[in-house]
């Protein structure tokens, strides 16, 4: 994993990691609205304005506070080979003092998944929150049913935690999710998810 100096840039062995620029405004609504159908029943209802130009650049100015302040890192995903845009990670949330934690949320575009990109990006990004902006937790979450989320978080290293009722609204209404989180020093061994 390579990090720029300057500009935040996370590298993987198939993958750059960077914060969303206003020329990604195309490949990324091509790339959510190719996906609309593979998305949307994970994630909160798409404001009519979702995929607007001015949505776009309210996302990059956000992205740019965020990283500039430390309360997020939010990062687009794209092949190192070719440039191409196959998702984003975000690590929201960032709390610091006695909690040193953050929150992790993703998204990968339907012709993208099932490839172990999100995995790799999950492993840097877990990787540098813990050795570059010294959290000690970094937590997820993600729907009961949600098979693939489920194992794709147990693959990378985080443990279930438990419930939370009520914890997002997803597809314009309140679900209960399952809690995962992944620590710096994780001596807890495997945790069983149950029947969740």
């Amino acid at each position: 994993m390579i990090l720029a100096k300057r500009k935040l840039k996370i590298e993987t062995e198939r993958l750059t990691l960077r914060p969303p620029t206003h020329s990604d405004f195309r490949p990324w609504t091509a790339l959510r609205r190719d996906s609309e159908d593979f998305l949307t029943p994970w994630e909160p209802s798409w404001a009519a304005d979702h995929l607007t130009r001015k949505a776009f650049t309210n996302r990059v100015y956000w992205a740019q506070r965020s990283v500039a302040s430390g309360a997020a890192l939010p990062l687009f995903l794209f092949q190192r080979h070719d440039e191409v845009l196959v998702g984003a990670i975000t690590l929201d949330n960032i709390r610091r003092g006695p909690a040193q934690a953050g929150t992790l949320g993703y998204w990968t575009g339907a012709a993208f998944a099932r490839q172990g990109f999100m995995r790799e990006a999950i492993g840097a990004v877990v990787h540098y929150a813990f050795t570059r902006l010294d959290l000690s937790r970094i937590e997820a979450a993600c729907l009961p049913e949600n098979k693939a989320s489920r194992g794709l978080l147990e693959s990378c290293g985080f443990k279930y935690e438990g419930v939370a009722q009520s914890y997002l609204q997803i597809d314009g209404r309140w679900r209960t999710h399952v809690l995962y989180a992944s620590l710096r020093s994780d001596r807890r061994g495997r945790t069983d998810a149950g029947q969740v």
